[in-house]
């Protein structure tokens, strides 16, 4: 646990140090540009964990245009609202969908509600309220790389769903009064293009019938 805590430490950072020689004084389509060649120069040299750790912040703050500059160039990015994986059926935006998120109104079918069956129907602001920060998981007391830490009733497929990804887990332990059902996770997929590993998947976890 000590030596995980001490690696997410480390990775920001570094990252606060890079991304801050970015000119104050730059328009915003250069400090775009030049935090995602940051992003870049990093990828292509340190583990996926790097990457989710600068990708959990990013989403934190609502930042969808840095974040636009993580998501796969030819992939997107799928959100699952559930640990099961649909790849037909999950919504997937592209990076220049990402960038526009804040302005996006559009009220988006994302799967089924657990239990009722009812079709999720929100805008992507309510849908990150409820299916994607729900906890603040850059905070989370456990994170995982390549293995799943939270078993429910429903099927894990991420290994499944992404065969060529790597994908980092963030992890809220149930709590003794809720008897362990009140866990939470974030997963976040990363796929190699080049020497780059571009976010390819976020997947909600959480307890279900």
């Amino acid at each position: 646990m000590k030596k995980v805590v001490f690696i997410m430490v480390v990775g920001l950072l570094t990252l606060g140090l890079l991304v801050g020689c970015v000119g104050p004084t730059a328009n915003n389509n250069r400090e775009l540009d030049d935090e995602g060649a940051v992003w870049r120069k990093l990828a292509q040299t340190q583990e996926p964990l790097l990457s989710a750790l600068r990708a959990i912040e990013l989403i934190k703050a609502k930042d969808w245009e840095g974040l636009a500059a993580m998501v796969h160039p030819e992939a997107g990015v799928r959100f699952t609202a559930y640990p099961y994986v649909e790849l037909e059926k999950d919504q997937v935006f592209t990076a220049e969908q990402v960038a526009g998120l804040a302005n996006d109104t559009t009220e988006y079918e994302w799967g089924k509600y657990d239990g009722t069956g009812d079709p999720i129907r929100l805008t992507f602001a309510d849908y990150y309220e409820r299916f994607i920060y729900d906890k603040d998981f850059a905070q989370a007391p456990v994170i995982g790389r390549d293995r799943l830490l939270s078993y429910g009733n429903a099927i894990e497929n991420v290994k499944e769903a992404y065969p060529n990804g790597k994908f980092i887990e963030f992890y809220f332990p149930g709590s003794e009064e809720h008897d362990g059902m009140d866990w939470r996770t974030l997963k976040l997929v990363f796929e190699k293009q080049g020497e780059t590993w571009y976010l390819v998947g976020v997947i909600h976890g959480e307890w279900t019938i």
